[in-house]
């Protein structure tokens, strides 16, 4: 092993975020889908960001969706993070992680909606630090959400690598003395950058 921890990502990295699927999986037709799509993720950043409340950008989003549509809305936001399903192959990586005693954080965009939900999930129980963007109110690129992490774990940038699906996410992390990989889903190539 080359580094004493490994942050990642969660969407795409540990659990698969297609937006349109995800959508899909609430609007009785493509048409439907299409129509609320561009609605729908308009302002995503920002939630991810926590700089929109939760509540009010549903109720912004179904005032400026169709009438026939708004339980199909509400249905989307309030059920969606079921639909988030976990990578196998990071998971059996994350479990390897954890069997030779290294230490794993997350660094993820995700609304406060979606970082309450998380509780859910039992393989994050074994993390030593979750970092969802929500709650602080910053988000990856900006170099703050980066150091917010380093310093709420008390974790040296050299010593961590970072695992994310966005190259400039990467980049940032890079400029700040941390090592990582741009996530493709392959996670051979993840072991041999670890050096597992």
């Amino acid at each position: 092993m080359n580094y004493k921890n490994v942050i990642f990502d969660f969407g795409n990295v540990i659990g698969k975020f297609d937006g349109r699927y995800i959508l899909e999986q609430f609007c009785s037709s493509r048409e439907d889908c299409e129509l609320l799509f561009p609605i729908v993720y308009a302002d995503w950043a920002e939630l991810d960001k926590g700089t929109i409340d939760y509540d009010e950008y549903i109720e912004k989003t179904v005032s400026l969706a169709p009438k026939r549509l708004e339980n199909t809305v509400r249905s989307f936001f309030h059920g969606w993070p079921e639909h988030v399903h976990p990578i196998q192959e990071t998971l059996d990586l994350i479990s390897e992680l954890h069997q030779k005693n290294v230490p794993t954080y997350l660094l993820s965009n995700a609304p406060v909606y979606f970082a309450e939900w998380a509780a859910r999930y039992t393989f994050l129980e074994n993390f030593h630090g979750l970092v969802f963007s929500g709650p602080p109110k910053m988000a990856k690129p900006d170099p703050e959400i980066y150091q917010y992490l380093f310093e709420t774990f008390s974790l040296d940038p050299k010593e961590c690598f970072f695992i994310d699906d966005l190259e400039k996410n990467i980049a940032v992390g890079k400029a700040l003395g941390m090592d990582g990989i741009v996530f493709t889903g392959n996670t051979d190539k993840v072991k041999a950058a670890l050096n597992l």
